[in-house]
């Protein structure tokens, strides 16, 4: 699931449900029968197995990229949601929902929208026509920092993954309209986006009424390739000892030169900033000689085509199509666009969505659910527990450690308790693009002002009504949304070995987070701090290198692979969550053997509910983007990777050699066994 490391909130279970309502059909107890494929054996797919069928009958939606049990979610979601703006409007008593109505109806006024056409962004066009020297293009790219424009280097708060006690601002390489692999991929697949993706920009300036689109809009994209050339690699951007690189403010002149830092700062509204993180320092280095050396001219159309790429899904008609033209349909290889009222529920829910959840979690969240959810991860935790006084490997020293950290865990479920104020967000029924704009800018802001302030431990990075889990190492914290924890992913009227199977594999998968490759590295207060000895890091490593070589070798597209480096930390979360799910399911049954039902044993059911729990079908652009940038290995393989690490699914099917899901035991990943 979605995970904080250490402020980038990162499983993405987006989309809609695809089929109609009969297709989900989870019984009493919380298996879907139909949607079993009999003519695959699970000991050679348990994916196609427990979900063949289903996919066999499932149509990916014109306007989706994928369909599955999260986008069915994510679907209901919206409609909830959507009443809830239809009921906000009528509540004059409440300035929060007065709001709400207003964003959502400055998405749907399109007369509004057209008869503004360009006039929201004029004052920016304006500016970026008017800069004539490199450094004054820069300088206004630090201005641009709490818009959502996209510039070559990113400001940002967060805690400092040293110590977790105080805020540090950070800089971060960012820029590019797709993910730097687009630009670098050798394959026919990456040739073509990237063809796509000029044209695309000589639509925007088209669009705007500017002349020699063509020759413009390579120019630009021919800057953005050398800056993809210099930026680091999602692989190495997972590696936190060395995107950690805390300098102080004043040194920074001498560690890069080339930039006025005290006006960057000043334009960046972060001049309370003493320290800050250089998350790509080699990067941040080539960069100030990259833009001194481009031609004028071409770093005004970067800006004018950065700031014409973020609102052009906020413009009239033309603009939308084109946007969608190329991150709807290249990207994602969808057909359709969403219809408008799905995208206004999506605006309200990132610009507003805690006073959205808080209206949510009042008519859909039961306290029943909130119970065994609290239940679930009490015995997940003490399976934990249990785990790290049974593991051979590990040395006491180690295990003391690890113990601490997990007895510190806090535990957030359903929603938190002191809600978002957005008194000081400014909204306009009549003003689509300037919300968005203000909207940006009142959370940056509000990041800006913490500098100096004690750090909240109470907020969350996720609504309540997100379909989402995450763990946050810097608050040692595992935070579970009430949209998550309702049907089919839990249902309190499910059996226990579907709800552990399920639900209890995601929230084994959250709190394996701090074990992971990155987690590990956090102490229980948050900070990042190496508690391991050398023989317990140096096991870590060894086992661990077997996932990066068992995921590299899925293939879920021709000519595209899993990155197992990539994905590692949430392979390691998919692998020892589930470990860790199980010995809680046999916590919770209390020494009682499980029931029998529709011939299957309770261990055949928890790895059936897992299999369906990752039920989902996604166009092949989609999943190929998703390979490059997503460090989730997809849906489909991730049972697959997973059981066939774990010894009691071995004997629950009676998989031996020969079955495709067999894996020799000196071959299998166990962390936590």
């Amino acid at each position: 699931m979605k995970r904080l490391l250490p402020l980038s909130l990162l499983l993405c279970l987006q989309a809609a449900w695809a089929g109609p309502a009969e297709e989900l059909n989870y019984g009493a107890y919380g298996i879907d029968l139909k949607g079993i494929d009999h003519s695959v054996r699970i000991q050679d797919n348990i994916s196609l197995y427990a979900n063949g069928a289903w996919m066999r009958r499932a149509q990916i939606p014109a306007e989706r990229s994928s369909t599955g049990i999260a986008e069915y979610l994510y679907d209901l979601n919206q409609q909830r949601v959507r009443e809830i703006i239809e009921h906000a409007a009528g509540d004059a008593s409440s300035p929060e929902a007065g709001k709400i109505a207003a964003l959502y109806q400055s998405f749907m006024d399109e007369a509004a929208i057209a008869k503004l056409g360009l006039a929201p962004l004029r004052a920016q066009l304006d500016e970026i026509a008017g800069l004539s020297s490199a450094g004054q293009a820069v300088a206004y790219m630090a201005k641009l920092q709490g818009q959502p424009v996209d510039t070559p280097f990113r400001f940002y708060v967060q805690q400092d993954p040293k110590n977790s006690s105080a805020y540090l601002a950070g800089i971060s390489q960012s820029g590019l309209g797709m993910d730097r692999d687009y630009y670098l991929g050798k394959s026919a697949d990456f040739a073509a986006a990237r063809k796509a993706y000029q044209r695309y920009l000589a639509k925007l300036l088209t669009l705007a009424g500017e002349k020699r689109a063509d020759s413009r809009a390579k120019a630009v994209f021919a800057l953005e390739d050398k800056l993809a050339r210099m930026q680091w690699s999602n692989v190495e951007n997972r590696d936190i000892q060395k995107t950690y690189n805390k300098v102080a403010v004043a040194d920074l002149g001498k560690r890069l030169p080339g930039y006025d830092w005290p006006g960057i700062f000043a334009a960046a509204q972060l001049s309370a900033a003493k320290n800050v993180n250089l998350d790509q320092p080699s990067y941040l280095a080539k960069l100030s000689g990259a833009l001194s050396h481009a031609p004028v001219a071409v770093l005004k159309d970067y800006l004018t085509l950065r700031t014409l790429d973020a609102y052009a899904a906020y413009l009239d008609k033309p603009w939308v199509a084109a946007h969608f033209d190329f991150y709807g349909k290249v990207l994602d290889g969808r057909s359709a666009d969403r219809p408008r009222w799905k995208k206004a529920v999506s605006l309200v829910n990132e610009g507003m969505g805690e006073a959205v959840g808080k209206l949510y979690v009042a008519k859909y969240f039961t306290p029943e659910a909130k119970r065994q959810a609290d239940e679930l991860v009490r015995n997940l935790l003490k399976a934990y527990d249990q785990s790290i006084d049974t593991l051979s490997w590990m040395e006491p020293a180690t295990k003391r450690e690890a113990h601490a950290k997990l007895a510190k865990y806090t535990p957030k479920i359903g929603y938190p308790d002191k809600w978002r104020d957005y008194g000081a967000l400014e909204i306009k029924a009549d003003d689509l693009a300037g919300n968005v704009a203000r909207i940006s800018q009142f959370n940056y802001q509000r990041d800006a002002k913490r500098l100096n302030e004690p750090v909240d431990r109470a907020e969350w990075g996720m609504t309540p009504q997100t379909v989402n889990a995450y763990y946050n190492p810097a608050n040692n914290e595992i935070v579970f949304p009430a949209a998550i924890l309702q049907s089919p992913y839990f249902d309190p009227k499910f059996d226990l070995a579907v709800n552990y199977g399920s639900i209890g594999a995601t929230i084994g998968h959250e709190i394996s987070h701090g074990f992971d490759d990155q987690g590990h590295q956090f102490d229980g207060d948050g900070n990042m701090r190496n508690w391991w000895t050398p023989a317990d890091e140096k096991h870590f490593k060894e086992v661990t290198a077997k996932l990066v070589k068992q995921y590299s070798a899925f293939e879920p597209v021709k000519g595209h692979h899993v990155n197992g480096e990539l994905t590692l930390g949430e392979n390691i979360a998919d692998n020892a969550g589930l470990e860790i799910a199980y010995k809680a399911y046999k916590i919770a049954l209390g020494g009682k053997e499980a029931p029998v039902i529709d011939g299957m044993s309770g261990d055949q059911r928890f790895f059936l509910a897992f299999a369906q729990s990752w039920r989902s079908k996604s166009r092949d652009a989609a999943t190929v983007k998703q390979i490059v940038s997503d460090p989730h290995t997809p849906d489909l393989y991730r049972p697959i990777g997973t059981v066939s690490n774990l010894d009691p699914f071995y004997q629950a099917f009676g998989v031996k050699p020969g079955d495709k899901m067999y894996l020799p035991p000196a071959q299998r990943f166990h962390l936590w066994w």
